[in-house]
């Protein structure tokens, strides 16, 4: 039961993240990628490689993209990238 309880949790949290990430990140990555926001996450080269690097990454394209989330929102886009893209 608990463990069922948790996982819904963390399913909570990445959706949170997936509608904060759709919000504030899609247009910008998109037009970085020729209209496929989603290439930055999937291409073979990627920049990002570690949760570490992840969560360095997110915090710096909320300042350049001017969005004020706190570090639980924060968390919740690093774990719905890294649930759905990075598999850290």
């Amino acid at each position: 039961m608990l463990l069922l309880l948790g996982m819904m949790a963390c399913a909570g949290v990445s959706a949170q993240g997936k509608a904060l990430h759709d919000a504030a990140c899609l247009q910008c990555h998109a037009s970085l990628s020729g209209g496929n926001a989603y290439q930055l996450y999937q291409r073979s080269d990627r920049k990002v490689k570690t949760p570490e690097g992840l969560t360095k990454r997110v915090k710096s394209c909320a300042l350049a993209a001017d969005v004020s989330w706190n570090e639980a929102q924060r968390e919740a886009v690093v774990r719905y990238l890294s649930d759905n893209f990075y598999r850290f």
